[in-house]
């Protein structure tokens, strides 16, 4: 008997921390949903979407990021908003708009594209710049590329064993394509929680100033003075310069919603281009909401073609 009695007190306290994990779990189910309820600045999961004509197509925050380099590169080279729309169809494809390090025989990166047919080394093929001008390189030498159905204008350029597959990224990557161009305002929104482990200022800086000049070709970022007001935010201004053909308007829209796209990797928690501004918390409540997420902003209108954008940073 003696020996047995260990054996029930030890079943006793495994019932005991399983009635407890029951009501653990319950009660972080149950505050879950009060959260929820009170609306909270976290989303149930990150992602982006381009809202084209009513109709919503995601993209993992990682997927956007990589989306706006490419999209950014037609904007870079002068390339009109169809090339965008090959470049996403392709990449969506061949990597799910992931730079992948795996592919079929030596295929590697975000277009798969293999050292051993001349696209480049290893290195340079994963590494997502060069990967995309190698690849706008290549279509552009198409003749009559831009009047080619998106598949066959891919397929021209990755002489893919499955060539029909292009189609059925068509829309998606054509919605993208429209957004990040600046021909359709509004459209880019990433629901996003609050940055976790905020950077310093000056590295959050530069960094967000390189992804400019890198994706969009854009030197003109003025770093304003920290605002003992927003402690934890630091304001910058980008100007698109020669983007969009000079059309200030769409530039701004295509500066602003890249920096959406990219604000997962930037760390940018607001966005602010005309009279609308973006932001993270107001975004994840919109999404709640089923309403937009660009709001009125407060104060005068930036000038056209202007964008601001507050980064979070270290205290």
């Amino acid at each position: 008997m003696s020996a047995r009695r260990p054996v029930r007190r030890l079943r006793r306290r495994r019932r005991g921390v399983a009635a407890v994990s029951v009501l653990v779990v319950l009660g972080v189910t149950a505050g879950g949903l009060w959260w929820h309820q009170q609306g909270g600045t976290s989303p149930a999961r990150e992602r982006c979407a381009a809202t084209v004509d009513g109709v919503g197509r995601y993209l993992s925050p990682q997927q956007a990021e990589n989306a706006a380099l490419i999209a950014g590169a037609t904007l870079r080279r002068g390339l009109p908003a169809r090339a965008a729309t090959i470049g996403l169809a392709t990449a969506l494809q061949e990597s799910k708009l992931i730079n992948i390090a795996y592919g079929d025989r030596d295929s590697l990166g975000l277009f798969q594209q293999r050292p051993s047919q001349g696209w480049g080394t290893a290195e340079q093929v994963q590494d997502p710049l060069y990967a995309t001008d190698a690849f706008y390189d290549a279509l552009v030498a198409v003749p009559g590329y831009l009047d080619l159905d998106v598949t066959v204008a891919a397929q021209a350029v990755q002489r893919s064993a499955f060539p029909d597959a292009y189609a059925q990224h068509e829309s998606s990557a054509r919605a993208w394509a429209s957004a990040l161009t600046g021909n359709t305002p509004a459209a880019v929104s990433c629901e996003l929680g609050p940055v976790v482990a905020p950077r310093p200022a000056g590295d959050v800086a530069a960094a967000f100033t390189a992804r400019a000049a890198r994706d969009l070709g854009v030197t003109g970022v003025t770093v304003a003075p920290p605002d003992p007001d927003r402690p934890g935010a630091l304001a910058v201004t980008v100007d698109p310069g020669g983007l969009a053909g000079g059309q200030r308007e769409r530039a701004g829209w295509a500066v602003a919603q890249w920096a959406v796209a990219s604000a997962w990797a930037s760390d940018a928690d607001e966005i602010e281009v005309g009279d609308r501004v973006w932001t993270r918390a107001g975004a994840v409540r919109a999404a709640r909401a089923g309403t937009g997420a660009w709001q009125a902003a407060a104060g005068d209108p930036l000038e056209p073609g202007t964008v601001r954008v507050l980064l979070t940073v270290a205290d």
